[in-house]
């Protein structure tokens, strides 16, 4: 199954990417996960079942140890192991 996450990190600061949000990014572009897109106001990240729920726990812990004060996420099933993203 492949799955596709979705997420914010808050509090947000237009002027300088906090803390938080850039070990958000880290955890991304360091899972097995692929179609990464990161972006000022949302991230989204697709890969297998596994990667993504190791990826979203490692998340959760490290983006909320580094200041975050709310995560929101969304995952969503988006086809099987082997099935292309729909």
């Amino acid at each position: 199954m492949r799955l596709r996450v979705e997420f914010t990190t808050e509090p947000f600061d237009l002027d300088e990417a906090p803390a938080h949000a850039v070990v958000a990014r880290q955890v991304i572009e360091a899972a097995e996960l692929d179609a990464v897109d990161v972006g000022p106001f949302g991230n989204t990240a697709e890969g297998g079942a596994d990667a993504v729920l190791t990826a979203v726990d490692a998340l959760l812990r490290k983006t909320l140890q580094a200041g975050a004060t709310r995560v929101s996420l969304q995952v969503n099933v988006v086809g099987t192991a082997g099935e292309g993203a729909e």
